[in-house]
């Protein structure tokens, strides 16, 4: 079966240092292979053409972290939208760590942005964390440019949860929604519109990119809130 044939080829592919990295930096991930993201990347690239790949993705829970990894990149890869979206709405009950959720970025949901707009929506209300991340890293990722709108900052900052990855993608987004739609989004920090930690995150974020001005970081500064 494709199952063990896959598991096979990572093994053959591992690295242990790698792997005593990856349990280091990803919380509760213990489960883990060690192979180099670009091993899977690229393996990911030459499975995605097999019609027995679903033999693969349907095979959840995996039993490794690399192979919910190759999973996701598997996604990435697909050029179908229908059948990569399906793909996502069933894998995302089962992502349970930062890095899958923030490396699963589908090439095709840029041609289909009206369409993934709803199922966004629908993530971003989930009880699961990384469900929840994973739609407002896609609603950074595809609407803060030419696609923008008033109401998407909006969306987000309503967001209210206890899970630390929740938080700070919510962070992550308003810094860079700062860089990209200033004038937009600064109200959300000058009147205080997110929790005490998300609005400092989000400050300390935006001082650290390139894309702000030093007056912007300047006057930012002075808008955390104490406590």
């Amino acid at each position: 079966m494709i199952t063990e044939e896959i598991r096979k080829e990572l093994f053959d592919r591992q690295d242990q240092g790698y792997r005593d990295l990856q349990i280091r930096i990803i919380p509760n991930v213990t489960s883990v292979i060690g192979v180099r993201t670009p091993e899977l990347r690229k393996l990911a690239k030459e499975l995605v053409k097999r019609e027995d790949i679903g033999d693969f993705l349907d095979a959840l829970p995996h039993d490794y972290f690399d192979e919910n990894q190759l999973h996701a990149f598997i996604l990435s890869e697909m050029k179908d939208y229908e059948q990569c979206i399906t793909g996502v709405e069933i894998f995302l009950p089962y992502v349970d760590n930062w890095a899958t959720c923030d490396q699963m970025s589908p090439k095709i949901f840029k041609k289909h942005k009206m369409e993934l707009l709803k199922h966004i929506k629908v993530w971003i209300k989930a009880k699961e964390t990384y469900t929840i991340r994973f739609g407002v890293g896609m609603l950074m990722e595809h609407f803060l440019d030419a696609d923008f709108d008033p109401k998407y900052p909006e969306w987000v900052s309503k967001l209210r949860s206890e899970e630390y990855y929740v938080n700070m993608m919510i962070a992550w987004y308003f810094a860079t929604a700062l860089a990209k739609q200033y004038e937009t989004v600064l109200p959300y920090i000058e009147e205080h519109r997110l929790d005490r930690w998300t609005n400092n995150k989000t400050i300390q974020k935006a001082v650290e990119s390139y894309r702000i001005t030093p007056e912007q970081k300047e006057y930012l500064r002075t808008l955390k809130i104490k406590g």
